[in-house]
């Protein structure tokens, strides 16, 4: 009965991990893709005086005019270019299922950095694409010789994430120059998903909307940044010559964003949150000392993840060793081809975290 599209839709390894919570007596969560700080309340605030206002009907398809005003201005100063235009999305991940829905025919490959965001590859599969991974072990970065080797007559659209859901990486100005110059050579389109922007540690953070704005599209979301992964509040930015059709397209499959929480986010980009993102730092630090002596791990320069590498056997038994001891982690396996890695967010408090580390360790020189 079911179409057969869903045949490739997989459940996500993360979700499985985060569904064992309700199974574990106080669990060191470890897995979770979400920041640990809370909303400050001066925003909150906005969205329950809008509510309260009855400002909860629907809101232009494209997004409060005010809000994406604003938008326009925040990613000009954040990237270096100004967009042409602006949607907000549901969520990051409704910006990518309109640029996919928009962008690909039935057998179009989409290169995709692997490891990897979970979403792409079921996302790029349920619109009629074919996601073609490229290895980027062990040092985790995509260089123009790899993409190079993976370009076919048939690839549409290149994946560039950075930060990098799951490894922490991310890429310099000129690496990310680089690639736009080998993709320009063969007219492949960009998806520059830029969802952990403000956690950054080592450099400042690159768009290559600045160097590709014709042929890119910018995601970008306020559920890490905000700490509002439930409001579902996400934003992209498209060359203009995709404009009209996203809009109708999101008309006639999100309809909308909740108002009340765009009167909110309005409000967010003018909050400093300095002091949120500079703890990220510190817990990077603190994540990589205390596990570079026991596992072989890729320091991250940003987001809030790091992945190591499993000590023997494969990711599932190392994570099923942790859940054992009460702590949860990703396995690799759930954002690669590969088994031979885990997941771990260190967006916790410090405490929880160094008794996790220090668990994960004891497991590692069993």
């Amino acid at each position: 009965m079911l179409a057969k599209r869903t045949d490739k839709l997989q459940a996500s390894g993360i979700r499985k991990i985060f569904d064992l919570i309700h199974t574990m007596k106080n669990p060191i969560n470890l897995s979770i893709g979400q920041a640990h700080f809370d909303l400050p309340q001066p925003i909150k605030d906005v969205a329950i005086k809008a509510i309260y206002d009855g400002f909860n009907k629907y809101a232009p398809t494209q997004g409060l005019p005010e809000l994406v005003d604003r938008l326009k201005k925040h990613i000009a100063t954040a990237t270096g270019a100004e967009p042409d235009s602006v949607v907000v999305t549901n969520g990051a991940s409704g910006g990518l299922f309109l640029t996919f829905q928009m962008l690909l025919n039935s057998g179009d490959e989409v290169l995709v950095p692997d490891p990897y965001f979970i979403m792409y590859a079921n996302l790029i599969q349920m619109c009629g694409g074919i996601p073609v991974y490229i290895d980027t072990y062990p040092e985790f970065k995509l260089t123009p010789e790899k993409i190079e080797r993976a370009v076919t007559p048939k690839t549409k659209i290149l994946i560039l994430n950075t930060p990098v859901n799951p490894t922490g990486i991310a890429y310099t100005d000129s690496e990310i120059k680089e690639i736009v110059e080998l993709i320009e050579k063969h007219g492949i389109l960009l998806i520059s998903d830029e969802v952990y922007d403000h956690f950054i540690y080592d450099f400042p953070h690159s768009s290559p909307l600045k160097y590709y704005k014709d042929r890119t599209v910018y995601i970008n979301a306020f559920s890490k940044t905000l700490g509002i992964a439930g409001w579902r509040i996400g934003y992209a930015a498209f060359p203009k010559w995709m404009y009209e059709k996203t809009t109708t397209l999101q008309q006639f499959s999100f309809v909308c964003t909740p108002a009340p929480f765009q009167k909110a986010v309005l409000a967010g980009l003018d909050y400093d949150m300095s002091d949120q993102y500079a703890s990220y730092k510190q817990k990077r630090d603190l994540t990589y000392d205390l596990l570079k002596n026991t596992f072989d791990v890729v320091k991250p320069q940003g987001a809030f993840y790091i992945f190591p590498k499993v000590p023997r056997g494969t990711d599932m038994d190392f994570v099923q060793a942790a859940v054992d001891k009460n702590v949860l982690i990703v396995p690799g396996s759930a954002c690669s081809r590969k088994n031979t890695h885990f997941r771990m967010s260190f967006a916790v408090e410090d405490e929880q975290l160094k008794k996790g580390i220090e668990i994960l360790k004891k497991i590692a020189y069993e």
